[in-house]
């Protein structure tokens, strides 16, 4: 068949593993259109809500996360995979209706906004890392490897696909009303979930109805005692540090010179449609092409250089529209070079640690780094008076720690890679 022909020399997929990598990028192709529907009514509620409040708002996220883990340890420990994952979905998909009930009878109370930005917190990171949580218990190293870029690659489509919709939309049909268009979507990733689960071709998986068992804690306490999970932990807890950095100032800046509500929606928007389509093309036909070649640790180490010369610059350039063109790209190199590279070290532990301690990384380290950059930007920006050079000049050092964890990572997966492949043989 021509696609297959083109998948084949395009994405170095092999015949066998076609159907898998095509119900891969729809699921998550329909899981980010879901998230980027939301994304723009996420960050125009962060203003609703008060810019002088999102430290605060970052510190509830994080305070979110630490009473999450434990629930959904317990949701791992007691249902299979087969269960606990559409049960995850489908307790978002009740919170998003929640959420339409409420901002319809209340439009624009600064209390529903910051709830709904706490909410978005939580449902973007564990939607996402579930989703890469069962990528990794499906597919084998060598094959993240080649196919986890193309894969990733749907995710952008979404990506684009979501403000799309968001920006075309939010004016003919209300913002509110994107949040049903963004409940479709997810439910329709339960389809291609089904799919996958019953696809006898993906036999690294146990597709057997039982839990992983364990307990609701393990994921902190495995990430306490390997170095490679707590590695992946101060990774997370960097790339989130330097991005809420970025992320800050460019709400301030918009906040700033943009003062209508369905404007700011569109701005947001645009900036993620530019990252969707920056990102599509480079998941497409870079990232698993030479991701096998160069390694895990060249394209987990990419973002933090990338980041490293950006926040220099800022020090010498301190303009805002630099700022935004700078998060812009760094986003677009996350999602093509880092996001895959970063699922692929999953690849190489064991499936409760591909769930667990992933989700605590995904989540809780993500999160913290948040809170811990939205005081830390608060009291040097509104405290002490600092500018956006002297700013940049903190990221900046996080920015060098995060290189050196980076190629410590990529040598840990590599080695443990290699053993795996030699007890298979």
């Amino acid at each position: 068949m021509p696609l297959i022909s083109f998948l084949t020399r395009s994405v170095n997929v092999r015949e066998n593993e076609v159907r898998a990598l095509f119900w891969s990028f729809a699921y998550f192709f329909c899981l980010l259109t879901a998230y980027y529907i939301l994304r723009p009514l996420r960050d125009e509620m962060s203003i609703v809500g008060g810019t002088r409040n999102l430290h605060w708002l970052l510190t509830g996220n994080f305070a979110l996360m630490l009473l999450a883990v434990p629930l959904f340890g317990w949701v791992v420990a007691k249902f299979p995979r087969r269960t606990f994952i559409p049960l995850v979905y489908r307790f978002f998909i009740l919170n998003i209706l929640i959420f339409f009930a409420l901002m319809t009878f209340k439009e624009n109370d600064p209390w529903i906004a910051r709830a709904f930005f706490l909410w978005v917190g939580v449902f973007n990171l564990y939607i996402v890392s579930v989703f890469w949580g069962f990528m990794a218990d499906i597919f084998k190293s060598e094959q993240g490897k080649r196919l986890f870029g193309f894969i990733s690659a749907g995710g952008s489509a979404g990506a684009l696909l979501g403000p799309i919709i968001a920006r075309t939309l939010a004016e003919p049909l209300g913002p509110v009303n994107l949040l049903l268009l963004s409940a479709v979507f997810l439910e329709l990733t339960q389809v291609c979930f089904r799919a996958l689960i019953n696809d006898p071709a993906l036999t690294k998986a146990d597709h057997k109805p039982k839990p992983i068992g364990g307990s609701i804690f393990a994921g902190f306490s495995a990430v306490a005692r390997s170095p490679y999970l707590l590695g992946i932990c101060v990774y997370m807890f960097l790339y989130t540090s330097t991005s809420t950095f970025l992320w800050l100032q460019q709400i301030n800046i918009i906040d700033a010179n943009v003062k209508a509500q369905v404007a700011r929606i569109e701005i947001f928007a645009s900036l993620d449609m530019i990252v969707g389509a920056l990102t599509i093309l480079a998941q497409l036909f870079v990232t698993g092409r030479f991701m096998p070649k160069l390694g895990v640790g060249v394209f987990i180490a990419a973002v933090p250089v990338f980041t490293l010369a950006g926040f220099l610059a800022l020090i010498i350039a301190p303009h805002g529209i630099f700022l935004i063109l700078f998060n812009t790209l760094r986003r677009a190199a996350n999602f093509a070079l880092s996001k895959p590279a970063r699922e692929v070290l999953y690849t190489v532990v064991t499936p409760e640690q591909k769930f667990k301690p992933k989700v605590f990384n995904d989540t809780v380290a993500y999160r913290g780094g948040d809170a811990v950059t939205g005081w830390v930007h608060a009291g040097l920006d509104h405290g002490l008076g600092f500018e956006l050079p002297a700013l940049a000049g903190v990221a900046a050092a996080y920015s060098a720690v995060w290189i050196g964890t980076s190629v410590y990572l990529g040598r840990k997966q590599e080695q443990m890679a290699a053993g795996e492949n030699h007890v298979r043989t």
